[in-house]
């Protein structure tokens, strides 16, 4: 083993879950964020924890109306996920270009993405600054899924994506 740099060691620890939380802005509007920096941190209560940085549109909205959606994008998603994690939506509708639709969350406002292997909905009982970013933490109110896929998308280092099946084969 070799001393190599923090940058260089979480390279090594990719690929990521990629996920797209959906969160509302102040006038109500959708939108999504490509997150990998999230986990579930509690059984009972459920609980998740997601990490945004403030400058981040979503951070606002999430912050405000105390509230998010995790949604795992499947395969044939991948390509419109990625346009989501990469251009800012406070002057554009990402979802638009990203032909992703919304159909609504079952517990709360913001809307949940359609056609995703799954989707947890939270609402934000803490939150604390952990260095130059935040955590949400999210208690999980209402979870919906498309059994019917078979699997999400991961990202790696060099923001390749793929999927594994249930038996761990690479489906991409």
């Amino acid at each position: 083993m070799e001393a190599i740099s923090e940058k260089e060691a979480y390279q090594l620890t990719k690929p990521m879950i990629y996920t797209l939380v959906t969160s509302l802005d102040k006038n109500g509007n959708v939108n999504a964020l490509g997150v990998s920096w999230l986990t579930k941190v509690s059984t009972d209560p459920p609980l998740w924890i997601i990490s945004i940085d403030p400058r981040r549109y979503s951070y606002e909205g999430i912050d405000l109306h105390k509230e998010f959606v995790i949604n795992f994008p499947v395969i044939e998603q991948a390509e419109g996920a990625m346009l989501c994690g990469t251009i800012s939506g406070r002057n554009q509708n990402k979802l638009d270009m990203a032909n992703l639709d919304t159909i609504p969350s079952i517990k709360i406002k913001t809307p949940t993405i359609k056609d995703c292997l799954v989707s947890i909905e939270c609402k934000v009982v803490n939150q604390f600054i952990a260095g130059d970013h935040t955590i949400f933490v999210g208690e999980v109110v209402a979870c919906q899924a498309d059994k019917s896929k078979s699997a999400h998308i991961y990202v790696t280092s060099d923001y390749t994506i793929f999927a594994l099946d249930k038996n761990g084969k690479n489906i991409s």
